[in-house]
Formats: structure tokens, sequence, C-alpha cells
């Protein structure tokens, strides 16, 4: 039972990181600069993590920059305000995503750019040989882990094949549904989900987020804790990643020390 329990937050940990920092703080806002060698690794490191719910970097940023641009209104592809129950939103997330990746839609010139792409990878990741192979994999690990008085486990597998997506959902859902507001102002619904949070790594302060969508640090207040963000503290002392915008706290804005100066700072 150990492995197993071990394998499914490793994987949910792994996943939840990935899709924070290289999908959203990445992808979607630039908040940090990688080069080339570390732009790939971190592409293939976040389809390892992710697995068979792998979410392509172009898509998602330019979902990601639709919802901000239209959080909570009929325009948003993933607002609880705007759907009709949970898994409605994710259905409608899902269908927006599709025709993204697929470009099947027209995308506003604003969403475009800026996002990493290696297009023939990209079709390889997205085929379902590769999500059906991934997905053949956790089965075979639990088949041969999941000891016989605990065959309750097998239900930890849908969320193994859906990972990416049910961490969106979790975020989408409870970030604009359930908590506090520290920016009161935001014409949005937009919240900050306490203590549920912890489980996505910074993701769930959505208010803080919209309401300054560059900060790289998503808490605000002194009892808050932005996990990815400590972990891109790390990664910017190494000189991994350049860390470049400021970041909003109670005090006001404060710089970051040695980060790159961005016309970009206001920018949804």
């Amino acid at each position: 039972m150990a492995i197993i329990l071990s394998f499914f937050v490793g994987h949910w940990v792994l996943s939840a990181f990935a899709q924070s920092f290289y999908l959203h703080r990445y992808s979607a806002h630039q908040m940090f600069k990688l080069n080339k060698f570390w732009e790939k690794f971190f592409y293939f490191f976040t389809f390892f993590a992710q697995g068979s719910s792998f979410l392509n970097p172009r898509a998602y940023a330019i979902l990601h920059r639709k919802h901000h641009a239209y959080s909570d209104t009929e325009k948003d592809p993933h607002s609880p305000v705007a759907s009709k129950g949970f898994f409605d939103m994710m259905w409608t997330t899902a269908v927006v995503y599709e025709d993204i990746l697929n470009k099947k839609t027209e995308v506003e010139k604003e969403f475009k750019g800026n996002y990493p792409e290696i297009p023939f990878f990209d079709r390889f990741a997205d085929s379902w040989f590769i999500r059906l192979f991934f997905g053949t994999g956790y089965t075979l690990f639990y088949m041969y882990f999941v000891p016989a008085n605990a065959l309750w486990l097998y239900a930890l597998l849908p969320i193994h094949y859906l990972m990416g997506p049910v961490h969106g959902a979790i975020v989408n859902w409870c970030g604009h549904m359930y908590g506090y507001r520290n920016h009161g102002k935001n014409p949005d619904n937009s919240k900050n989900t306490l203590p549920v949070d912890i489980l996505v790594l910074g993701e769930l302060y959505q208010n803080n987020h919209h309401a300054h969508p560059n900060s790289p640090n998503f808490a605000f207040r002194w009892f808050e804790l932005d996990l990815t963000y400590q972990v891109m503290r790390v990664l910017h002392f190494l000189r991994i990643i350049k860390i470049q915008r400021a970041v909003w706290t109670e005090k006001g804005r404060q710089e970051i020390p040695g980060a790159l100066k961005s016309p970009l700072e206001n920018v949804a």
C-alpha cells in the first residue's frame, strides 16, 4: 500500500508543479526566462510528469490568457460562474482546449506568441498511442503493487489518467467559488482558497493572481505561502531561471534581486 500511495503522491506533486511552474507561470505569463536547454528540459519534464494527461504549452498558454481576459464571463473558457456545474465547466474547458490545440478556432492576436513550441514532439505527445501507453503503465504498476486487501486503491487510477485536467479543474472551480478576497475591486469572482491550496502548490491564490497577474509570487499576506514560488527562488539563485517580474505584497511592490526589468508588468 505504501508503494502505491507514494507513487500517487509523487505523480500528483510533480504534475502540479509542472503545471504551475512551466505551463502557467512560464508558458502563459512569461514570469521568468529560460535558456533553450532549460526550456526544452522543463518541456520534457512536464511531458513525463503529466504523462497521459500532458497539456500542450501553446494551447494551455492561449487558453489561460483568454481566461484572464474574459474572467467569469460567458467568453471565459473555464468559469464556474458561467457554467452549469463542475462537469459542465470541465467539458467546456476540454472543448475549447482541443479547438486551440488542433487550430480549429481563430485565436486573437493578443493571445498569441511568447510560449514554447516543439511541433513535431507535440503531435507525438498528443497521440492516443502515447496517452494509452502512460495509462497502461499506471494500470500495470497498480496491478503489480496493489495488495489484495486494499483493492480500493484502484479508485485512484482515473486521477492518474486525467491528472492535468483534474488539477486545472480544482483550481478553476475552487478558486472562483470558495474562499476570501484580498482584492475586492477585482471585477471577477476570483478567491483565495485555503487550505486546499497546499494540494496545488500555490495556484489557489486566484484572487491575488488576478489582481497582479504577472507577479511570480501568488502569496500576498503574511500567512500565505506559494510553494511553487519558493522553488522558483531557488532556481533563480542557481541561475537556471531569471525571474523578470516584480512581486506584490502587503507592503507594496518589491523588486527581485537580479531580476530582469520588464515593460509588461501590468499585462494580464
